[in-house]
C-alpha cells in the first residue's frame, strides 16, 4: 500500500517577500470611482471634487478587537473597512477611498493576507470607494489600521454638537445583534444564531443613509460604535441637551425580538444588548420636528433642554437609564 503523501504546511507571510505579498493583494483591490492613482507609487492620488477632505482612523489588534479563531481573513477585513466607511457616512459624506496597514506574524497563512484583502474588497467595492495603499510590516500579533477618506458633495458636514430641543431622535441600522454575536461566540454557543455570529464579524451598517439624513436636514450624526446609550450620550454633550429615548419595547421592538431568544439561551439581558451592546455601527441623527425621516432611519426619541441642574446626557422614557454600563469603553479593565 503507497503511503500517503506529508500534507503541505500552508504557504506563510515568512515564506514570500514584501514584493511578492503585495503582487498577490494588489489585483485583488477595488479601484474606486475617485481614483486617479492607486497602489504602486510613494502614494496614491484620490480626486476631492467638493475641495475639502473628510477623513477618519480606526485601529483593530488581535485579541483585542477580534480572535483569529473566530474570524476569517475575509471577516477582519470587511469589518475593518465598515466601521471605517461607517464614520464617514455619519459625517453626511460619501467615502471614497481607504488606506489600510497590515501588521503581520511570520506565521500567518498568505491565504488569511489574501482572503483580508478580499474582505475590504466586498465591503468597499459595491460602494465605489477604492483600496489606494498603506503598508506592511512584521509583527507578533495582527494588527489592521484603516484611514479613510470621504466626500460632502458640497454639503455642510453633520456635525454632533447640533442637536436642539424639540429635535426628533432617529436610528438607522440595527441594534444588539454583534453584541448578541459576540455573546453567543464566547460561550461557545455560535450554532445557536449564526446569523447573530455574522452581525458581529461582519456588521453591515447603511452607508446610504448618511448622504440621505444631512439632504433631509439632520442636525446631528454619528457612527454608534460603542453602544446607543454611550453614543447618544456624547451627542447630548456636545449640544448640550438631554436625548430622551422611547422605551425599548416602543422604539426598538424589532432588535428586541432579534436578540432575544439569544439572551435567554445565556440568561443575558435583550434590552441591555439594544442599549448598550457595541459595533452594529448604525447611525444615530437628529431631525427638527416635522422632518420627513428618510429611509432606514426610524423614530426613537426626543431632544430636550437641560435642566438648571443637570448636564447633557440620555434618559429612557424619561428616566435615567437602568443597566450597568453604558456602552463599550476602549481603556475600562
Amino acid at each position: 500500500m503507497t503511503p500517503e503523501p506529508p500534507a503541505r504546511s500552508p504557504l506563510t507571510v515568512s515564506d514570500v517577500s514584501e514584493d511578492d505579498l503585495l503582487a498577490l493583494i494588489f489585483p485583488l483591490l477595488p479601484a474606486g470611482a475617485d481614483t486617479v492613482l492607486g497602489p504602486g507609487d510613494d502614494a496614491a492620488i484620490v480626486r476631492a471634487p467638493d475641495g475639502r477632505v473628510v477623513v477618519s482612523t480606526d485601529v483593530l489588534v488581535e485579541d483585542r478587537h477580534f480572535r483569529r479563531d473566530w474570524s476569517s481573513g475575509e471577516d477582519v477585513g470587511w469589518r475593518a473597512a465598515v466601521q471605517n466607511l461607517a464614520d464617514i457616512a455619519a459625517m453626511g459624506a460619501r467615502p471614497t477611498s481607504v488606506v489600510v496597514t497590515l501588521v503581520a506574524p511570520g506565521d500567518l497563512p498568505v491565504e488569511w493576507v489574501t482572503g483580508f484583502a478580499r474582505g475590504l474588497a466586498a465591503a468597499c467595492g459595491p460602494a465605489g470607494v477604492g483600496v489606494v495603499g498603506g503598508d506592511l510590516s512584521g509583527g507578533d500579533r495582527v494588527v489592521v489600521t484603516v484611514a479613510v477618506h470621504g466626500d460632502l458633495g458640497g454639503r455642510a458636514p453633520v456635525l454632533r454638537s447640533g442637536a436642539r430641543a424639540g429635535d426628533v431622535v432617529a436610528h438607522a441600522g440595527v441594534r444588539g445583534r454583534s453584541a448578541a454575536g459576540l455573546a453567543l461566540l464566547l460561550a461557545g454557543h455560535a450554532d445557536a444564531a449564526p446569523e447573530l455570529v455574522r452581525a458581529y464579524l461582519r456588521p453591515d451598517p447603511p452607508l446610504a443613509a448618511g448622504p440621505a439624513a444631512a439632504l433631509a436636514g439632520a442636525t446631528a450624526m454619528l457612527d454608534v460604535s460603542d453602544g446607543l446609550l454611550r453614543d447618544a450620550g456624547r451627542i447630548a454633550r456636545a449640544s448640550g441637551v438631554v436625548l430622551d429615548l422611547d422605551a425599548v419595547a416602543t422604539a426598538l421592538p424589532d432588535d428586541l425580538a432579534a436578540v432575544g431568544a439569544a439572551a435567554a439561551l445565556l440568561g443575558a439581558s435583550a434590552a441591555e444588548w439594544v442599549l448598550t451592546g457595541g459595533e452594529d455601527h448604525g447611525l444615530l441623527a437628529t431631525f427638527p420636528a416635522g422632518a420627513d425621516l428618510p429611509a432606514p432611519f426610524r423614530r426613537i426619541g426626543r431632544a430636550r433642554t437641560v435642566g438648571p441642574d443637570a448636564r447633557g446626557g440620555v434618559l429612557v422614557d424619561g428616566e435615567p437609564p437602568a443597566v450597568g454600563t453604558t456602552g463599550w469603553d476602549h481603556f475600562a479593565r
